[in-house]
């Protein structure tokens, strides 16, 4: 007697037939590395149009100073550069802003050398090597000109007549005024020293004082 059971069904692969789901996942992953780049690119310009801002300011600063100031700075950066590496360390960098009027403390040196300095290069890699902050010439001019257009004209005027007072007496007379010509090469003749002290002299003491120099350079 013939079976009455009906044969199977073949399996219909309900898992495979349908395929794979698309992964949902791929479309927010790709959108948030494409955010991350957008927002990596946004923050290189702004650090370069803040690089940009920075330098026109500076050059900017530099123009209010006169040639002489900025040579100044830079007869005074090259004269303790005593290596010639364009870069200058804590001692040379003291000395050369002493030459230009401005005896900082230690702490003073070291904050602009931590600010605006960049750590020296080991000469021989198979040497221990001990880094020290240097300071490259475009950042001692930038740090110079805002220190000489920060100060007080007075201060700048009463260096200036330090020079003239030889030993510190408080006063300018004939005598530093004939040595001063001489240094300079000014071919002047006695009677106009002497003109000089008498036109500018106030108190009559037959010397220019302090508060007399100021005068004669504020005026």
């Amino acid at each position: 007697m013939a079976s009455s059971a009906h044969p199977p069904f073949p399996s219909r692969g309900y898992g495979t037939s349908l395929g794979k789901l698309p992964d949902r996942s791929m479309g927010p992953t790709f959108g948030a590395s494409t955010s991350q780049q957008q927002q990596r690119e946004n923050q290189r310009l702004e650090r370069e149009r803040e690089r940009l801002e920075k330098e026109r300011l500076e050059r900017e600063e530099q123009n209010q100073l006169s040639e002489e100031q900025r040579e100044e700075i830079k007869e005074a950066f090259m004269l303790f550069d005593l290596d010639k590496d364009q870069k200058i360390d804590y001692h040379e960098l003291k000395v050369a802003m002493k030459a230009l009027g401005f005896d900082l403390p230690k702490a003073e040196i070291l904050s602009i050398l931590q600010t605006h300095g960049s750590p020296s290069e080991p000469a021989n890699p198979n040497v221990p090597h001990h880094p020290r902050l240097l300071l490259p010439f475009a950042q001692f001019q930038t740090v110079m000109t805002q220190r000489i257009l920060a100060r007080d004209p007075r201060e700048e005027i009463l260096r200036a007549f330090e020079l003239f007072d030889e030993g510190g007496k408080g006063k300018i007379n004939l005598n530093d005024l004939r040595r001063v010509a001489r240094e300079l090469g000014e071919g002047l003749e006695e009677e106009e020293l002497a003109a000089m002290i008498d036109e500018f002299d106030l108190d009559g003491d037959g010397a220019i004082n302090r508060e007399e120099f100021l005068g004669i350079c504020l005026q």
